[in-house]
């Protein structure tokens, strides 16, 4: 019940965020007119770019584990920018996992539905000096699970922090996270991990991209590892009048719990952008 109050208390949070607060971009040194497609791409390269977007970031791996089951992850993660003052924004990310996944937990099992939302917020630099960008904050892991297969039915907090350099259409950098649970079910399993990103990416002028990054989950409750090497080449197009970014490439586990490796997968993105005009 505690995790459930807590999880109240965080949406209403959100929701009156979104409704009272106006997102504004940030990291003027970048702004980007709306039509200029090297640098828009510049800074979707960025996960704390001064950006307005609403990317749906679907990930599919095969063949997993002893009963070769499968797993669809539709993360859905919009990213909002806040002007705090002239010398510090705070970018906001949501992320909300969809799945559905086929023989994962026994032999013809399924579970389908949402996943544990990860909220994350970042005090970063408005004004970019030689391509340096930097954010400290928190994240929160909130217990949204549709299904006990899928979540952790725990309520988690933790720092997070993400340094990047932007060059010459290069930006490489990395993000972490570590999340300790605080409370939820006193029945599960505690909550203590640590997330790594680190990227790589080259953009040409056409708005052309491509990007290569690790993701590893460190389990330290449980003493696991699994990680993930993606490849993607992406570009910016219109739907209509839309400005989108559609990206995709494989997905390659390279370590993972015992029994629950996939030996291949594949990443698309949908990224809806909004520019300032």
């Amino acid at each position: 019940m505690i995790a459930k109050d807590i999880f109240g208390i965080v949406a209403i949070f959100l929701l009156l965020s979104f409704v009272t607060a106006t997102p504004l971009l940030a990291q003027d040194e970048q702004k980007p007119a709306a039509d200029d497609a090297a640098a828009i791409a510049k800074k979707l390269a960025n996960p704390i770019g001064a950006l307005i977007s609403l990317p749906f970031q679907n990930n599919m791996d095969i063949a997993i584990g002893d009963y070769s089951g499968s797993r669809n992850t539709l993360n859905i993660q919009p990213i909002v920018p806040f002007s705090l003052n002239a010398k510090y924004s705070l970018i906001t990310r949501y992320i909300v996992p969809v799945i559905a996944q086929y023989d994962i937990t026994g032999e013809d099992t399924r579970q389908s539905g949402l996943a544990d939302a990860l909220v994350s917020g970042w005090i970063s630099n408005a004004v970019v000096k030689n391509g340096f960008v930097w954010g400290v904050g928190a994240a929160f892991l909130v217990p949204t699970a549709t299904d006990d297969f899928l979540g952790t039915q725990k309520f988690g907090v933790g720092p997070t922090v993400i340094v990047l350099q932007q060059k010459n259409g290069w930006t490489y950098g990395a993000l972490m996270n570590q999340i300790w649970s605080v409370a939820g079910d006193a029945d599960r399993s505690d909550v203590n991990q640590m997330y790594l990103q680190p990227f790589l990416t080259y953009n040409w002028k056409s708005g052309a991209g491509l990007t290569v990054n690790s993701e590893t989950t460190l389990n330290w409750e449980a003493n696991t590892t699994n990680a993930y090497i993606n490849i993607m080449a992406g570009g910016l197009t219109k739907f209509g009048k839309q400005l989108v970014q559609l990206q995709v490439g494989p997905r390659i586990q390279v370590a993972a719990p015992e029994g629950s490796k996939s030996p291949f997968g594949v990443r698309a993105a949908v990224i809806f952008v909004f520019p300032k005009k």
